[in-house]
């Protein structure tokens, strides 16, 4: 359970540090779920400043996809941010091009991914967040691959930051 919004920003933050630490966490694919103002765009904004994300960080709503750079020099690490909310046909994925970006190096954020559904390589986390009133939130992770499965096992959440998970 998150209280508040600082609740999100510690969570990200530790998660942040966690994907930079873990094998194969820079190349993470994780799916966020929940309804419309659960906090999932908070959530990645968050994550993509505890990560190093310079300067504006606008939402993919509209363009479906924003790139991000982490990080400087060599240790800068692309992040990819997925809003696929606009989508109308699963195939609108593979039309747009997605397997190269997928292929590729990077973390991969995606919101609604219910609406690619078929189209995208599983999801290591699945973070699905319940709005529980205007502040409060609700937080379930499941893994979805044996990588994520081990991050999961290891997570350890600071005090008041924890959240449900299952494998």
């Amino acid at each position: 359970m998150w209280p508040d919004e600082a609740a999100t920003q510690a969570f990200a933050e530790q998660l942040a540090q966690c994907l930079q630490q873990w094998p194969g966490g820079r190349d993470a694919r994780i799916e966020l779920r929940g309804n419309l103002g659960a906090g999932k765009t908070t959530l990645v904004r968050h994550l993509l400043r505890a990560a190093g994300v310079q300067g504006r960080i606008k939402s993919p709503t509209y363009a479906v996809v924003e790139p991000h750079q982490a990080g400087a020099g060599d240790d800068a690490w692309p992040i990819w941010h997925f809003d696929f909310y606009r989508f109308n046909d699963p195939q609108e994925w593979e039309d747009a091009g997605f397997r190269d970006i997928f292929a590729g190096p990077g973390l991969k954020l995606m919101e609604w991914p219910d609406k690619v559904a078929g189209q995208l390589p599983p999801p290591d986390w699945v973070i699905a967040l319940d709005a529980i009133d205007e502040n409060q939130r609700r937080v379930h992770i499941h893994a979805g691959t044996e990588r994520g499965q081990t991050w999961l096992e290891s997570w350890q959440p600071s005090p008041g930051q924890g959240a449900d998970h299952a494998g």
